[in-house]
């Protein structure tokens, strides 16, 4: 049976109130334990590999799944990344480069070499569609998948809803285009934006339409998922709501929303999701 797991992200449980400080690492992963969610996500470059592998017992203690998200500056930088993803039990490595060259055909030399160090290693990838690296436009990386067949993207449609300015109610060119880059999607990112600001307050009235546009997104993913993939296969979805400046802040640099109870909102919305399209 296919299955559903949330994630949440580590980053995303950093304080919501610049004077209290950073959390201790044994007191988040407490919380996300005790908040059912099925894991949490580690977001390295290369210089915080050997930070990240210390929580390696805290994993295991609070028995959760470990996502990562790799931040390699430079084509050589994958390899110490994916094997800190496969040591840490990662099912797949989460790829957001900022490596940046300057057409579609700088850049396929670029995601083969990737592809073949993971299959080297052993561990899958997949490329987030985010801003600020080598998957910064959603034109070039609809070019991308033209190009690299087996290249496998995560879903953050966040980074282009913002980046390509798309107005409410979506257009039906840029449904087309988000589409196929569902198609391509094999695990999704939960975060609402709008074609000014990449994360916005769920609860708040005047959001409500852009929510309702990425529900749609997340259901027309996660239907195109299902039908592609195997009976025993499990998708994951990771809540990945940001601290600021991803975060809306007061003039005292206070939060506007609690960013926790907003993931296990997004977790509730999706999982709702998950069960019409398993009883359809």
């Amino acid at each position: 049976m296919q299955t559903l797991e949330v994630y949440q992200s580590l980053w995303g449980m950093q304080t919501c109130n610049p004077s209290d400080g950073a959390r201790p690492h044994e007191e988040v992963f407490q919380q996300a334990a005790d908040a059912k969610f099925a894991g949490l996500c580690l977001d390295p470059g290369v210089s915080q590999i050997d930070e990240f592998l210390a929580l390696k017992p805290l994993y295991q203690r609070h028995q959760l799944g470990c996502l990562v998200n790799v931040f390699p500056n430079t084509v050589a930088e994958m390899r110490p990344l994916l094997e800190f993803s496969k040591e840490m039990g990662a099912p797949y490595a989460n790829v957001i480069a900022p490596v940046f060259p300057m057409t579609v055909e700088g850049a396929v030399p670029i995601i083969r070499t990737w592809l073949e160090m993971a299959d080297d290693i052993g561990i899958p990838i997949k490329f987030e569609t985010h801003r600020d690296c080598i998957t910064n436009d959603m034109f070039m990386t609809l070019q991308l998948l033209d190009a690299v067949p087996e290249m496998r993207l995560t879903a953050d449609l966040s980074h282009y809803c913002l980046n390509r300015e798309m107005s409410a109610p979506i257009s039906a060119e840029n449904q087309v285009w988000v589409q196929r880059l569902l198609e391509r999607s094999d695990s999704f990112q939960g975060r609402v934006s709008s074609h000014e600001q990449i994360q916005i307050a769920i609860d708040f009235p005047q959001n409500q339409k852009w929510v309702a546009i990425f529900k749609d997104w997340w259901e027309r993913g996660f239907r195109s998922w299902r039908a592609r993939s195997g009976d025993n296969e499990s998708l994951i979805f990771l809540c990945e709501l940001g601290p600021p400046e991803y975060a809306f802040t007061d003039a005292n640099g206070r939060e506007l929303s609690d960013r926790f109870a907003e993931a296990i909102s997004i977790r509730s919305w999706v999982t709702d999701i998950w069960a019409r399209l398993e009883a359809e």
